[in-house]
């Protein structure tokens, strides 16, 4: 018997932007910063939650399974279970999933689901010469075995390579993700100034909903180690402009590419969770949900296009309870590259494509500018990889409900040909 899941409540921390060096957040500590004023303001005490599940792919060395790390240090007892779900840029929103499941088939009342992500920690790796140098002068036993392996040193072993830089290259492909974007731009013909000027309205709109207070409730303010106090997400540019991104040189393909520093995702920190609860639960606390998760659909793709990874998941997810593009009132759509958006945005509209690659009669239809990523994205957010599947459907919850509106589709990307959507209705 399928029971309804309803998203209760949830909070996420401002998204904070990797500047060169480690931030002042670890994943946890992301996590908890968020975690504590959402648990504090509930109405029921925080051992009437059964499960803890967190995204993150960015595992740093002392925080092993950082879902139980960040339920122990939230207070949630020694009794909570807890655990960590990877499937990259999706682990935020397959945590929800998971939860959405669990409490869908009658196991649980009541999950708490998240995602935490330090990009600015991501470990420096030596390159695998060095690790078989350092492992041959470790076996060294003899003074002069120590000499040998000594004499076989060699400068660029003592230069590392930044993990994200290797964890961000498809190894199935060899393409990492922003040529990959590059691919789908192609394909589609997205022309520079078109990705560009989607990149500014991004910044444009999360501006105007930090101005409006649209995302309050939403951020909770983050408090570091040495008492500074982050309030907002601190990647926003509002006086972004395409004179100042068209001086922007291609990243991954000079100097004809369409994907440039200012129309990709930022690399950031934070972290998101998001409180799901049974009708159950609901009533025994009192509790006003925010949403109800009708549905979720995930997808696999070539890996060197993964960027239509909500296409494919996101239209049998419509198909599959009879809605027509017209029937979705918002849609969340994580902006990992302009360009890439607008790939599946002509994808949707392309009737080649629907009928080859979907099974559709004809294109699925346009959506409109105004119903997408109404507050920003991304680009003007930043990307915390683990944390913006679960960021971008506690973000629809909001809006639903801010606009009044009925219902709406969170979907994204995921590194290594996959998609994932998720489909809401407003409580």
């Amino acid at each position: 018997m399928s029971r309804p899941v309803y998203i209760v409540d949830g909070a996420r921390t401002p998204f904070l932007k990797a500047r060169g060096k480690p931030g002042p957040f670890t994943p946890v500590d992301l996590a908890v910063q968020c975690g504590r004023p959402l648990l504090a303001r509930q109405p029921f005490a925080p051992q009437a939650i059964e499960l803890v599940i967190l995204g993150c792919v960015n595992v740093i060395q002392d925080e092993m399974n950082p879902a139980r790390v960040a339920a122990l240090r939230l207070g949630l007892g020694e009794q909570t279970v807890a655990f960590t779900v990877q499937i990259n840029c999706g682990s935020g929103m397959q945590s929800i999933d998971t939860a959405y499941r669990y409490i869908r088939d009658g196991s649980h009342q009541m999950i708490l689901a998240g995602g935490a992500e330090a990009l600015s920690h991501a470990p420096l790796v030596y390159r695998h010469e060095a690790t078989e140098w350092f492992g041959e002068l470790a076996r060294a036993k003899s003074p002069l075995a120590k000499m040998k392996a000594l004499s076989e040193v060699r400068p660029n072993f003592f230069s590392p390579v930044i993990g994200l830089e290797r964890g961000l290259t498809d190894p199935i492909t060899a393409l990492n993700m922003g040529q990959t974007a590059e691919v789908l731009a192609h394909r589609f013909h997205i022309d520079r100034a078109s990705a560009d000027a989607y990149a500014v309205d991004s910044h444009k709109r999360l501006a105007a909903a930090q101005v409006s207070g649209a995302l309050k409730g939403e951020v909770m303010p983050a408090f570091d180690r040495e008492g500074g106090v982050h309030e907002a997400d601190d990647g926003v540019r509002p006086d972004s402009s395409l004179d100042k991104l068209a001086k922007l040189s291609p990243v991954f393909e000079p100097p004809f590419g369409k994907v440039t520093a200012g129309n990709s995702s930022q690399i950031t920190d934070g972290a998101s969770w998001v409180l799901l609860a049974s009708e159950t639960a609901v009533e025994a606390h009192g509790l006003t949900p925010l949403a109800r998760i009708v549905d979720s659909e995930w997808a696999a793709l070539d890996p060197a296009i993964m960027g239509l990874g909500p296409v494919l998941a996101s239209t049998p997810l419509a198909q599959r309870h009879g809605l027509s593009v017209g029937d979705i009132d918002l849609w969340e759509l994580n902006e990992a590259f302009a360009a890439q958006v607008l790939s599946c945005l002509a994808a949707w509209q392309d009737d080649a494509f629907c009928r080859e690659v979907l099974g559709y009669d004809a294109a699925f239809g346009r959506i409109d500018r105004d119903r997408l990523n109404v507050d920003g994205g991304a680009i003007s957010l930043g990307h915390p990889v683990g944390t913006s599947g679960n960021r971008i459907v506690l973000h629809l919850a909001n809006a639903l409900k801010a606009r009044n509106l009925r219902r709406g589709i969170a979907t994204e990307c995921i590194g290594g040909g996959l998609g994932g959507a998720m489909l809401l209705e407003a409580a």
